[in-house]
């Protein structure tokens, strides 16, 4: 039953209790490899749990493809570099694959917003840096 009377301000400042709500971060895709999943666990562990709401999830599994085809191309290139004599054509070959990777990887790590940049805090001010010595 409630109190008669007006109620404090401490009684109004206080919130009604609501139920917390558990934030699963998401499993990877059954569509992966055993190595992309490994990819997407590790991205996904790194980030916020909330990071990734399910519309990115496609980002997300093209993001971990593309790092693993990059691993491969690699491979790759280490193994052809190991031989002797290399096949220039191929090797020029892989390198313009492994750019294209590359720069896959770079715009979905933008669009997802996981590069460094975009996790920088710029309220957060460099410290101060002593003179070099030669500036005395």
């Amino acid at each position: 039953m409630a109190k008669p009377g007006r109620r404090s301000a401490a009684s109004l400042g206080v919130a009604p209790a609501a139920p917390l709500e558990t934030i699963k971060r998401p499993s990877p895709p059954a569509e992966l490899t055993a190595e992309q999943a490994e990819e997407w666990r590790a991205v996904v562990k790194r980030m916020p749990a909330d990071w990734f709401p399910r519309e990115t999830h496609g980002l997300l599994v093209s993001y971990c493809r593309h790092v693993v085809a990059a691993r491969e191309i690699a491979r790759l290139i280490d193994a052809l570099t190991a031989a002797a004599p290399i096949d220039v054509d191929r090797y020029d070959q892989l390198l313009r694959i492994q750019e294209r990777e590359g720069r896959a990887i770079s715009s979905l790590m933008v669009r997802m917003r996981i590069t460094q940049s975009a996790l920088y805090d710029k309220s957060r001010k460099k410290p101060e840096q002593s003179p070099s010595p030669w500036e005395g």
